[in-house]
């Protein structure tokens, strides 16, 4: 190759080489602002955030809770009446009332077939007057015979003889009269009555039987009155006075109980180390109350007032066995924190773990949010109802750095 066209080729290369350097350098050499004008291009082109719920916030409220110690024990009946037959071998006439029955002290009951009996009365009577009969023979002979001692026309045999025979018919008069009135206590046996005012709880009478003296017709509960018998530890029956408030609740659920105190048992079992607590309940007005003997209840003993810091129970979340509360920050994310709760009166439940006063907690909704969530403050959001609530308190909440504090 003839060298003129070999360094034609060389020239032609070096230039080639020296656009690509040109143009390099001019890339590289581009005003920044146009780099940043790009990313910014970029960053508005990213899509913002979007809250991921709406939801109200609370602030921690101090209020007085009631200190409480839980037992269990048994419903029974105060007194609990057996009403038997004072009769032996007289058939049942009528039965008067059922299981459920609320009676009156002397009430009727049921009654006996009292024929036969009403004849043993009048039998007694007819004897008593035969008897006051011969008597009076005996008592006018015994008056002459004493008028007759002073004239001595009777020996003191014969006027001691008199005075004897009228003791003898005084003695049968008595005897009669005995008898007469041992059969119209029979008669007055053949009715039931009931000793006391209360509501019948079991029934064994049935017309027509024939029972024996001391047979069971009837139970009653005395009164209507039921007592809970509360089951306590001997470490705990120091702590509960005659006239404390204890809140009964049947394992069946229904309506709480409100009762008092009556008697603290004076011995504690030597097997299980536990006391007997007798708690007295409203009295029964119907079969059909909430509470009835021979029910196993639970109950609070309500002891004493002390300050505690709550929160709706709403705020409060239970995951994987632990207690969680959503706390909202000032960037409106909300920081997942794990408390101690304690006591729960109506809706309201003791957080144990100390928080700011000034701590806004997520009161609804908090069971669908998770750690570091975007929300949105509901327009009509209650906090300041219950910082309200809060500033009527005198004593303050333990201050702290972070939202909940160490134990």
């Amino acid at each position: 190759m003839p060298r003129a066209k070999i360094k034609k080729i060389i020239i032609a290369v070096v230039l080639i080489l020296v656009v690509i350097l040109i143009s390099r350098a001019l890339f590289s050499s581009r005003p920044q602002s146009s780099s940043a004008s790009e990313d910014k291009s970029t960053n508005t082109a990213t899509p913002t955030a979007k809250p991921a719920l709406t939801v109200n916030t609370v602030q921690p409220r101090i209020m007085q809770l009631p200190t409480v110690l839980a037992a269990n024990g048994n419903v029974a009946a105060w007194q609990e009446a057996s009403i038997g037959s004072e009769s032996n071998g007289l058939r049942l006439t009528d039965v008067k009332v059922n299981v459920g029955d609320r009676v009156q002290k002397g009430q009727v009951l049921a009654t006996y077939a009292a024929e036969t009996i009403q004849a043993d009365v009048a039998q007694a009577e007819a004897n008593l007057l035969e008897t006051q009969a011969h008597a009076a023979q005996d008592f006018a002979n015994a008056a002459r015979a004493k008028g007759l001692d002073a004239e001595g026309a009777l020996s003191k045999q014969e006027i001691s003889l008199y005075m004897t025979n009228a003791k003898a018919a005084e003695a049968k008069i008595a005897a009669a009269k005995a008898t007469l009135n041992a059969q119209k206590l029979r008669l007055k046996f053949t009715t039931v009555l009931a000793p006391d005012d209360g509501i019948i709880s079991a029934r064994s009478a049935t017309v027509g039987a024939v029972v024996n003296g001391g047979t069971e017709l009837f139970r009653m509960i005395s009164q209507g009155r039921l007592e809970w018998r509360a089951e306590v530890t001997s470490a705990e029956l120091s702590q509960i006075r005659i006239g404390d408030t204890a809140v009964i609740t049947t394992t069946s659920g229904g309506t709480p109980v409100q009762g008092r105190v009556r008697m603290i048992a004076p011995t504690v079992n030597p097997q299980s180390r536990a006391a007997l607590v007798y708690v007295d309940l409203p009295v029964m007005q119907a079969a059909n109350t909430p509470v009835k003997a021979g029910m196993y209840a639970r109950g609070e003993f309500q002891l004493d007032h002390s300050n505690a810091t709550t929160l709706p129970q709403a705020a409060v979340v239970l995951r994987d066995g632990f207690n969680y509360i959503f706390v909202v920050g000032s960037d409106q994310h909300v920081q997942r924190i794990k408390v101690d709760t304690g006591r729960l009166v109506g809706d309201r439940l003791e957080i144990l773990s100390a928080l700011k006063p000034n701590t806004n907690i997520v009161s609804s909704g908090a069971g669908f949010l998770n750690d570091g969530d975007l929300v949105r403050l509901a327009p009509d959001n209650n906090q300041g109802t219950e910082k309200g609530n809060q500033d009527k308190t005198d004593t303050p909440v333990s201050p702290s750095s972070s939202p909940v504090a160490a134990k």
